[in-house]
C-alpha cells in the first residue's frame, strides 16, 4: 500500500498528478482514492491531494501519516513534512525551496523541477518533472500507466503537450536516479 500527499500552491498541477496516479492505480487493477483539498484561492492558493493506492480494500482514504509527499513550494513542505512516516519518502522541489529538510529518519530528494521546466520550454511540467522522479523512487505505478493517465488528465486541447510532458518525467526519472 502507498499513501502520498501532493502539495503545492494553485496552478502547479499538483492536483493533477494525484488523478494521473488514481487512473494509473486502476488500470493496474489497484484499489485507489484521491481525494483533493484546496485553500480559498482558486491559484495561487494552498492545495493539496491525498491518493491511497493499494491491492487490499481502502479502510479510510483519510490520509495523516504518508508513505510519501511530494512538496512543490515551502509552505507545503513546512505543513507536511512532519507527517510523513519513519522510512518514508519527501520530494521536494529545490527551485523553490532553500532549506533543507528537518528529518533524517526519511528518504529525501531534492529536484530543482521548476529550472528542469524551464529548459524544456515550458514551466507548467514541473508537476510532470516531480512525477518522474516519484515514479522512480517508488514504483508506486509503472510509467506506462502514467502516460495512459495523462492522456485522460489532459484537456483535449492540450493534448499537444503529451511530449514535453513525457521529456519532464524523463528527465525526473533521471534526477532521481543519480
Amino acid at each position: 500500500m502507498a499513501e502520498l500527499i501532493l502539495a503545492g500552491f494553485g496552478g502547479q498541477g499538483v492536483m493533477s498528478m494525484g488523478q494521473m496516479l488514481a487512473y494509473a492505480g486502476m488500470l493496474e487493477q489497484k484499489k485507489v482514492s484521491w481525494i483533493p483539498s484546496y485553500g480559498p484561492e482558486m491559484r495561487g492558493g494552498t492545495a493539496n491531494c491525498a491518493v491511497v493506492i493499494t491491492d487490499e480494500e481502502i479502510g479510510s482514504p483519510v490520509v495523516v501519516e504518508p508513505d510519501v509527499v511530494v512538496a512543490m513550494n515551502l509552505p507545503s513542505m513546512d505543513k507536511f513534512e512532519s507527517t510523513i512516516k519513519p522510512g518514508g519518502v519527501l520530494l521536494y522541489n529545490s527551485s523553490l525551496i532553500d532549506r533543507k529538510p528537518a528529518r533524517d529518519d526519511i528518504t529525501v530528494l531534492a529536484i530543482p523541477a521548476n529550472e528542469v521546466a524551464n529548459e524544456l520550454g515550458n514551466t507548467r511540467v514541473a508537476n510532470m518533472v516531480m512525477m518522474g522522479a516519484l515514479l522512480t523512487q517508488t514504483g508506486v505505478v509503472k510509467v506506462d500507466s502514467i502516460h495512459k493517465g495523462l492522456e485522460q488528465v489532459l484537456p483535449s486541447h492540450r493534448q499537444d503537450l503529451l511530449e514535453v510532458n513525457k521529456q519532464a518525467m524523463e528527465r525526473g526519472s533521471k534526477l532521481a536516479a543519480e
